[in-house]
């Protein structure tokens, strides 16, 4: 009898929250893991123009992939990419943050007004914000050229600003951060709601300031929030399409400004090879892995510790 009572008992295992989660994961299965693994096996055949008219595919086993990475233009676009996505992530990370701050402190009449701006520049689709912006920077009438024209007084009527990389990337960049900034301002400014005011008075009672406040009290509140803004804003401007598309369509040069999704579209449309670029897609898919590689370890470590 005392073996009986001192045996462990064991805790049922309650399976209600996985079988709750089964349809969500059928759902992403289908919508997301069926195309990636269709990605990965024309990744791994030969399937032009000739397959798409009826040809059998030719497998071609990893002759995609060294194709691919023994390309320069394949790495001269990934870095121009790379570069491109850190630059619009740090500006719009910076501004987003700020405008989440500016909008904890004001009142009620002018947050609904910044709100209401930021979700126009939100709702706008890519490509008609890429067009508006296009316009703006016309060479000829565009309203930029004549401000800086009345205003620093030099004549900058028939600039343009979409001929030289560096400037057409500004322009780029602009686009791309007055689109995501409301995004990182909105979830910002959510987060900074559950900050315990209670705490940062008693902080501010004994003498914190307000360096102090922020780094001890509100940003542990805000970094697993910083941190999932951060990994999607790298991932979503690492495969930009519309606004250099639109750009480029408008008077860009096409040959400096690729970035990696206009790469992809000309060797898999336009040059009608979808095996190549199934395999580029797929490197992207590992490129932008590694840069996320730190929220995913901290997502692993936290459900080890739990």
């Amino acid at each position: 009898m005392s073996s009986i009572a001192t045996r462990p008992v064991r805790r049922r295992r309650d399976l209600t929250p996985l079988l709750l989660l089964i349809p969500a994961g059928v759902v992403l299965l289908a919508l997301t893991g069926w195309p990636l693994i269709q990605l990965v096996v024309t990744s791994l055949f030969e399937y032009g123009r000739a397959q798409i008219f009826g040809a059998p595919p030719v497998f071609v086993g990893l002759d995609n992939y060294l194709a691919v990475l023994t390309d320069l233009e394949f790495w001269e676009v990934l870095g121009r990419s790379v570069a491109f996505c850190l630059a619009n992530v740090a500006l719009t990370m910076l501004l987003g943050i700020s405008i989440a701050f500016l909008m904890s402190k004001l009142g009620k009449g002018f947050k609904l007004l910044v709100s209401v701006g930021l979700l126009l520049a939100w709702a706008m689709p890519a490509l008609t914000a890429s067009v508006v912006w296009g316009w703006m920077f016309d060479t000829e009438r565009g309203v930029i050229n004549w401000l800086l024209t009345n205003v620093t007084g030099i004549d900058f009527i028939g600039h343009s600003w979409l001929i030289q990389p560096l400037s057409f990337f500004f322009v780029a960049t602009i686009i791309v951060t007055w689109q995501a900034i409301p995004f990182v301002a909105f979830t910002t400014f959510a987060a900074l709601t559950q900050v315990p005011v209670e705490v940062l008075e008693a902080a501010s009672i004994d003498g914190a300031t307000g360096w102090q406040r922020f780094r001890h009290i509100v940003f542990p509140y805000l970094r697993g929030v910083l941190v999932i803004v951060l990994v999607l804003e790298i991932i979503w401007d690492m495969r930009v399409f519309p606004q250099i598309y639109a750009l480029q369509t408008i008077g860009g040069i096409a040959e400096e400004t690729r970035t990696i999704g206009i790469y992809i579209y000309n060797v898999s449309i336009s040059s009608g090879d979808l095996g190549t670029g199934g395999a580029i897609s797929v490197i992207l898919v590992l490129v932008m892995l590694a840069l996320s590689g730190y929220y995913i370890r901290s997502l692993l470590k936290a459900e080890v510790e739990q």
